[in-house]
């Protein structure tokens, strides 16, 4: 089987992937770190040098290629990955593939965030919490009609990595 991990950024889809794919005893897959050792240039430099349209196009093309590869493998997407190029679609319709929408409320990720702002070039900017907040809000506003898709929700709020990871292997059992 392969497990798809989906949510905004800092829902925890790396971390958490990680962890489950060691309980699991799977192999653990970042998209982006696939897409930046296939293209040799990081993601912030593909969207600085070729644009977002070519990076999204480049990330479905990877996604199919790992959807028809290796089984046993934990996929952590992109926060946005599942709104473009019907890839929420590919994910539902592949054999074997399993979708979990690590979800967390918008204090959750803008607290989380504000923290971690200064590893992220797309939310560096930001200075204050409400106005993190509000970037948070529009995007989710415009990514929850693609994430509610995923089979299965676990909520991260009030939850450290390891229970998150345990209830997330609990439902795949």
């Amino acid at each position: 089987m392969i497990i798809i991990l989906i949510g905004y950024m800092a829902s925890g889809k790396s971390s958490i992937g990680k962890r489950l794919a060691k309980k699991l005893n799977y192999k653990f897959v970042d998209l982006d770190d696939y897409i930046e050792d296939k293209e040799n240039l990081s993601v912030s430099k593909i969207f600085k040098k070729k644009g977002e349209v070519y990076f999204r196009k480049q990330e479905s093309h990877y996604l199919k290629k790992l959807l028809k590869k290796d089984k046993n493998m934990i996929l952590a997407v992109g926060g946005g990955t599942p709104c473009y190029s019907d890839n929420m679609k590919l994910i539902l319709g592949a054999d074997e593939v399993k979708s979990i929408y690590l979800k967390a409320s918008l204090p959750t990720l803008a607290n989380k965030l504000m923290e971690k702002k200064a590893k992220r070039p797309l939310i560096a900017h930001i200075e204050t919490l409400e106005a993190m907040t509000e970037f948070i809000g529009k995007h989710l506003f415009e990514r929850m009609p693609f994430y509610e898709q995923a089979e299965t929700h676990v909520s991260i709020d009030g939850k450290d990595k390891d229970e998150v990871t345990e209830e997330v292997a609990e439902k795949l059992l």
